[in-house]
């Protein structure tokens, strides 16, 4: 999977949110607000021109004390949300 490009992660008043930019999102209009987890795991998969679950379950059990069974059910989640809502592909 990757990012679609002209997807970006901002603080925007204290908040992590994801915001379309440029004009390959022109018809994106929703800004995606992330805990510091999910944004945690947005900036590990822009890392890579190409992510998968596995990779981001990894990264999330050398940052976070979390077992490997929680790690892979919670990026599962987030990068399910972020299919339906078109940010990833």
């Amino acid at each position: 999977m990757k990012q679609k490009k002209g997807f970006v992660l901002r603080d925007v008043c204290g908040e992590r949110v994801i915001v379309g930019e440029g004009l390959e999102t022109i018809n994106f209009g929703k800004l995606i607000s992330l805990n510091e987890t999910a944004a945690f795991l947005w900036k590990k998969a822009g890392e890579s021109d190409n992510f998968t679950t596995q990779q981001l379950a990894e990264a999330l059990l050398e940052e976070y004390e979390v077992s490997a069974d929680q790690a892979l059910a919670d990026v599962e989640r987030i990068v399910k949300e972020w299919q339906e809502v078109g940010i990833v592909e």
